[in-house]
């Protein structure tokens, strides 16, 4: 049976209230930020506006306090990390710093690009605080997640651990990008066969040890659940440790949970923070 990847990738026609969805994420990330006066806006880590970080710290922030860093999604081509402050409330009420990364957009950079833009976000982070620390993104971000947790960094940066990111929480992630060259998204991606798979992680050889969940909403399409379901295995072949979870929600709504510091969601988070602090001492 052929798979229509137009009508499997399309988000916003799957899901009709995702303007409402979009505009109420901008409210509660005005609010988060009124009701955050410790949290420092737009720390830069590159040339462009949109190369910054904006970190809420939780409370006892210290030395010992997890760190975290969100990356948000948009096809890699839309949205701005102010729709996502509200995603460091939950992680934040339980002692964990949050970062919330902005990147610049398709089509005016590549895929290719934004990953080493995260990579130079990731950096910043680590000589700003010289802590190692969870990354967990959303959709474009999801993607964005497992590179950083597949990347051996000492070889990006000799200053850096080469498990700076030992721990990822992927959610609605799209880790193999060949279809996404054979629909109309590619009017901005500028995918080609040859750097959809440059690009895609699955393929990406990843140091043993590294932990990912790939969790993905249980009302999103079959090819966002395949996407997840099939890193998860095989990052697992590779000694990664993984899991997939397909918690309630839709494309848009399965991220909500982060803004609420009893939600299962925000716990395992906290928890995969405090492991990989844990571990650093």
């Amino acid at each position: 049976m052929s798979v229509d990847y137009e009508a499997e990738y399309n988000n916003r026609a799957r899901v009709p209230e995702h303007a409402d969805i979009f505009a109420r994420w901008e409210r509660e990330g005005a609010d988060y930020r009124k009701a955050s006066p410790r949290a420092e806006l737009g720390v830069k880590y590159g040339p462009s506006e949109r190369q910054m970080l904006d970190i809420f710290p939780a409370a006892n922030d210290g030395p010992d306090a997890p760190l975290a860093l969100f990356i948000h999604g948009g096809w890699w081509r839309s949205l701005h990390p102010s729709c996502f402050s509200q995603v460091a409330k939950g992680p934040n009420a339980h002692g964990v710093t949050v970062a919330v990364a902005g990147y610049d957009l398709c089509p005016t950079v590549s895929i290719a690009d934004i990953i080493q833009q995260m990579r130079a976000a990731g950096l910043a982070l680590w000589r700003k605080t010289k802590k190692r620390f969870v990354v967990y993104g959303h959709s474009a971000g999801g993607h964005l997640t497992a590179c950083l947790v597949a990347t051996d960094w000492t070889t990006i940066a000799p200053d850096a651990p080469h498990d700076l990111v030992p721990a990822g929480y992927a959610i609605s992630g799209v880790f193999d990008l060949a279809p996404l060259a054979k629909i109309s998204v590619n009017q901005d991606l500028k995918l080609t066969d040859k750097t959809a798979h440059d690009v895609s992680p699955l393929y990406w050889d990843v140091p043993p040890g590294r932990i990912l969940d790939a969790v993905v909403g249980a009302q999103e399409s079959n090819e966002f659940l395949r996407q997840s379901r099939t890193i998860a295995e095989a990052w697992r072949q590779g000694m990664a440790i993984t899991r997939y979870e397909a918690p309630p929600g839709n494309h848009f709504t399965v991220i909500d949970p982060l803004a609420d510091p009893s939600s299962a969601m925000t716990k395992r988070v906290v928890e995969l923070a405090r492991k990989v602090q844990a571990e650093a001492r």
